[in-house]
C-alpha cells in the first residue's frame, strides 16, 4: 500500500489499483471532500461485521436488503479514546428466529475486530524503498 499526499489535508492510499481517499473536515483545515482516516477506521469495523452478516445470510438464501447494522461509540473522556463500540443488528420481522444468535456469531467473526483484540505491532521508520510495495510477511 502506498500512502501519498494530494494537497491541503488530503492523504490517500493506493491499494491494489484502487485509491482510498481521505481528508479532514473544514474545521480541521481540510476540504471535507472525503472521510477522515479515523472515520474509515470506524467504518471498517461495521462494514467488516456487515460482510460476515451478508455472507451468512447469502449462504442461507436470506434476503439482506432490510438488514441494517447501526454502529454507536461511547467515548472515554478520561483516556481521550473510544471506550466502547456497539453494533446493533436490525433484522426485519420475518428474519428466521433460529438464525438470530448465529447472525450475531457471524458478525463477531470480523477480522477487524479480531485485530483490535490482538493488535499487531506497528513499526514506523525512515526507509529508502525502491517504490515497490512490500508483500505481507508471515510470522
Amino acid at each position: 500500500m502506498e500512502i501519498y499526499f494530494e494537497g491541503k489535508k488530503k492523504v490517500n492510499a493506493n491499494y491494489r489499483g484502487m485509491v482510498i481517499r481521505t481528508d479532514q473536515t473544514v474545521e480541521a483545515g481540510g476540504d471535507g471532500s472525503a472521510p477522515a482516516p479515523f472515520d474509515l477506521f470506524l467504518a471498517s469495523i461495521g462494514t467488516c461485521a456487515g460482510i460476515y452478516v451478508k455472507s451468512f445470510c447469502d449462504q442461507r438464501g436470506i434476503p439482506t436488503e432490510n438488514i441494517r447494522i447501526y454502529q454507536n461509540i461511547k467515548y472515554d473522556m478520561k483516556n481521550r479514546l473510544i471506550g466502547e463500540i456497539n453494533l446493533d443488528i436490525d433484522l426485519p420481522p420475518d428474519f428466521p428466529e433460529k438464525y438470530k444468535d448465529a447472525v450475531i456469531n457471524a458478525a463477531n467473526l470480523c477480522a477487524v475486530k479480531k485485530h483490535l483484540l490482538v493488535p499487531p505491532q506497528i513499526n514506523v521508520k525512515i526507509a529508502q524503498l525502491d517504490k515497490q510495495i512490500a508483500t505481507p510477511e508471515i510470522i
